[in-house]
C-alpha cells in the first residue's frame, strides 16, 4: 500500500530522519498533520496499536529532527507508541503490513531497522538500556546522545526508578523523556509551561545553577538553604522535586503537541551536560475524537471505519478463556467475601472489567509493577483472604522471584490466573507465552495445571481456590474448542488426568492443554490413546506407569517450549521408574517464534493440526515392530 502523495505531500517526501531535517521549522505542523491523518487511515485497514501512537506525533517528530539519528540513540518505551518513529524512518510503506505474517514487528526491533536502537516489548527497560548506551559513548569518547522516551504508565515499574536512582550519580550525558499521557495536569499546559521548560533548559540557567553550586559549595549552610530554596520553588511551579533529589535536571511540564516548542527545547537541552529530565504532556488519541473520549478502547484495536469510529469486532463462537476468568472471578466473589483480584494494568485484557466494576474495594490494579503485584497478593495471603492474581504468562517472568521466595517458599495460597499462555500471535516474541511450564513446574509447593477447554478452565479455576498451596491454571488467549462452560463448580482430584480415549495401536498421545483438540483427530485417525493430562504438576504418575506397560511410545504435545516442559516432566519420571519406551515431546521449538496470526505462529512451531499430525505420524512410523528389529539387527 503506497501513501498518495496529492494526500501526505510532505510525508512522502520524508524517506529517512535526513530528509525531515531538511525542512523549515514551520513546516513540521504541516508534516505532523499529515503523519496523523496516515496513522488514522494506515491503522484502521488491519488495526493495531493506535491511540499511543497518535500522541506522540510532534514528540517524534521533534525527536528526529533536533538530534542526529541514527549515530544519536532513541530508546522507545514502551513501544506501542512508536508507530510515527517507524513511518520516519524509512517504513511508511510497509505500516500496513505491522503484526501481520511477514510484516513489520509490532515493537521496535533491532533486527528490523538501525534507527530501532533496543527492542522494547516489555515497558520499563528504556531507562537502563540508554544509561548503558550512554556509558558506552563516553567510554568511547563519542559526541553520541542519548535520549529515552519512557510512557507515564511505564514509570510505575520498580526498574523505571532503579535505572533513574543509577543514572543520577553519574555524569553520563543521558536524557529522560517522560511522555505523560495520562496525569491530570492540564492546567499545567500551555503558554505559560512552556516558557518554563525553555527557561530551564536554556544556558544561561544552567550556567547559573552550576556555577552557583561552586561558589555555596564551600559553604555548607549557605548552600543547603539556597537548595532548598530552589527545591521549593520548583516545587511551587513545577512537580520535579522527586527527579531533581535523583540527580537530573528537571525540565517542564510541557505541551507535547507543540512541535515547535519541543524543537527548541529540544536544542537546548541536547547542549546540556550529564543527566536531564524532560516532563511532556500529551494526550492518548490526539486528533482522533473517538480515541480522546475513550484511550483505552482505542489502545489496540482492530480494523475500524475512520469516519465512524465503529471498531469491526470478528463473531465469537464462545466466550475467550479471558471471559471465562472474570466470570469465575464475580462468581467466586459473590460466595467469599475474602477474595480479592489483583492485575498489573491488565484489567481489560485479563478479563477484570465487570468484576472491578461489581467489586471495586476488592479490585486493586498495580499498574505495570509485577514484581509488587505478586507480593502484594503474599501479604493479602499471609493474612487469610484469597488472593488472585490475573497475569500474562509473558509477564509472570518478571516476577519470577517473587513468586518462588515470596508465594511458594512459605506456602501462600495464592491463585494465578496466567492468561495469554502459549503462542499469542500479532504481539510477537516478546508476548508468546512459551515458557511458563518451564520455570514453574521445577518450583515446590506449586500446582500447575492447563486445561483443555472453557468448561474445564472454570473448574481449574475452582480447583486452585480450594488449595492451601500456590496453585496456576495457564490458559491461551482467544476462545477455545466450545466446549459449554456449566455454572456449577467441582474440584478436580489434584495430579489425575483424564483418559479420553483408548487405541490400539500402541501409541499413547498425551496432550496439556489447548492443543488436546487438535490431538484428538490424530489419535482417531491412528487408533492411539489419548490423555487429557489435566496437571503438569503434579503428574498423574499411577495413569502414566500403567500407559507405559500396555503401550510401545509416547507423544506428549504442549504450547509451551518443548525444552523443560511436560514432555520433559513425563520423560524424567519414566526414567525415574525405570521405564524404557520411545519418546516424542512435541512443543515450542528452541527458538524465537515471531508476530503473526495465532494460526500462523502454530505453524511456524510446527503445533497446527496439520504440523502435529505429520510429526506424529512421522515419527509412529518409525516405530514400526519391522523398523525397530531391522535396526535393532543392524
Amino acid at each position: 500500500m503506497t501513501a498518495a502523495p496529492d494526500k501526505y505531500p510532505l510525508l512522502t517526501s520524508i524517506a529517512s530522519p535526513a530528509d525531515l531535517r531538511r525542512l523549515p521549522v514551520g513546516k513540521l505542523p504541516v508534516l505532523a498533520r499529515e503523519l496523523r491523518e496516515f496513522l488514522i487511515h494506515e491503522v484502521s485497514t488491519r488495526g493495531g496499536h493506535f491511540a499511543a501512537g497518535l500522541g506522540t506525533v510532534e514528540l517524534t517528530i521533534a525527536l528526529h529532527y533536533v538530534f542526529d539519528t541514527p549515530h544519536d540513540r532513541l530508546v522507545w518505551d514502551v513501544g506501542h507508541q512508536a508507530y510515527p518513529h517507524k513511518v520516519l524512518t524509512g517504513r511508511r510503506e510497509r505500516l500496513h503490513t505491522i503484526k501481520q505474517d511477514g510484516g513489520l514487528a509490532p515493537f521496535p526491533s533491532r533486527a528490523e531497522s538501525e534507527y530501532d536502537t533496543f527492542g522494547v516489548g516489555h515497558s520499563s527497560t528504556s531507562i537502563s538500556a540508554a544509561l548503558g548506551m550512554a556509558v558506552a559513548a563516553a567510554r568511547a569518547g563519542s559526541d553520541r546522545r542519548v535520549v529515552a522516551v519512557i510512557g507515564d504508565g511505564a514509570m510505575t515499574a520498580g526498574m523505571a526508578f532503579e535505572a533513574l536512582n543509577h543514572a543520577g550519580s553519574l555524569p553520563a550525558d543521558l536524557l529522560v523523556i517522560l511522555n505523560d499521557n495520562d496525569m491530570s495536569i492540564s492546567e499545567n499546559v500551555g503558554a505559560l509551561s512552556n516558557h518554563f521548560a525553555r527557561a530551564l533548559s536554556g544556558r544561561v540557567y544552567a550556567h547559573l545553577r552550576e556555577g552557583g553550586k561552586k561558589v555555596l559549595r564551600p559553604m555548607p549552610t549557605v548552600w543547603e538553604l539556597a537548595r532548598r530554596s530552589e527545591e521549593h520553588l520548583k516545587g511551587m511551579v513545577l512537580p520535579g522535586t522527586l527527579f531533581e533529589e535523583m540527580g537530573f535536571n528537571y525540565i517542564g511540564p510541557m505541551d507535547g503537541h507543540d512541535v515547535k516548542a519541543l524543537v527548541r527545547t529540544l536544542r537546548n537541552v541536547k547542549k546540556l551536560r550529564g543527566p536531564q529530565f524532560l516532563h511532556v504532556v500529551t494526550k492518548k488519541g490526539k486528533g482522533y475524537p473517538p480515541a480522546e473520549a475513550d484511550p483505552i478502547k482505542w489502545h489496540g484495536p482492530g480494523p475500524f471505519d475512520p469516519a465512524s469510529g465503529t471498531i469491526f469486532k470478528e463473531k465469537s463462537a464462545g466466550p475467550s478463556y479471558s471471559q471465562v476468568f472474570g466470570q469465575w472471578l464475580c462468581d467466586m466473589a459473590e460466595r467469599d467475601p475474602r477474595v480479592i483480584g489483583i492485575t498489573p494494568a491488565m484489567r481489560e485484557g485479563s478479563g477484570l472489567v465487570e468484576f472491578s466494576k461489581r467489586f471495586p474495594d476488592r479490585y486493586f490494579d498495580v499498574a505495570i509493577a509485577e514484581q509488587h503485584a505478586v507480593t502484594f497478593a503474599a501479604g493479602l495471603a499471609a493474612e487469610g483472604l484469597k488472593p488472585v492474581v490475573a497475569i500474562y504468562s509473558t509477564f509472570l517472568q518478571r516476577a519470577y522471584d517473587q513468586l518462588i521466595h515470596d508465594v511458594a517458599l512459605q506456602n501462600l495460597p495464592v491463585v494465578f490466573a496466567v492468561d495469554r499462555a502459549g503462542l499469542v500471535g500479532s504481539d510477537g516474541a516478546t508476548h508468546q507465552g512459551s515458557y511458563d511450564l518451564s520455570y514453574l513446574r521445577c518450583i515446590p509447593n506449586t500446582v500447575v495445571m492447563a486445561p483443555a477447554d472453557e468448561n474445564e478452565c472454570r473448574q481449574m479455576l475452582y480447583t486452585a481456590s480450594t488449595l492451601a498451596a500456590p496453585a496456576i491454571v495457564r490458559y491461551p488467549r482467544g476462545t477455545g474448542p466450545g466446549v459449554p462452560v456449566q455454572a456449577e463448580m467441582t474440584a478436580l482430584p489434584v495430579g489425575k488426568a483424564q483418559l479420553r480415549r483408548e487405541g490400539k495401536s500402541g501409541l499413547a498421545l498425551l496432550a496439556f492443554g489447548a492443543l488436546v483438540a487438535s490431538a484428538q483427530h490424530i489419535a482417531d485417525s491412528l487408533d492411539a490413546t489419548l490423555v487429557n493430562m489435566r496437571f503438569v504438576k503434579p503428574l498423574d504418575e499411577e495413569l502414566l506407569a500403567a500407559l507405559a506397560r500396555r503401550h510401545r511410545a509416547f507423544v506428549t504435545i504442549e504450547e509451551n517450549a518443548s525444552h523443560g516442559g511436560a514432555g520433559s516432566a513425563v520423560g524424567e519420571l519414566l526414567a525415574a521408574e525405570g521405564l524404557q519406551l520411545p519418546l516424542l515431546q512435541l512443543g515450542i521449538p528452541d527458538r524465537f517464534i515471531e508476530h503473526g496470526s495465532r494460526e500462523g505462529c502454530l505453524a511456524a512451531a510446527g503445533l497446527d493440526a496439520a504440523g502435529l499430525a505429520a510429526s506424529v505420524e512421522r515419527w509412529w512410523a518409525l516405530q514400526s515392530p519391522e523398523r525397530m528389529r531391522s535396526a535393532g539387527g543392524a
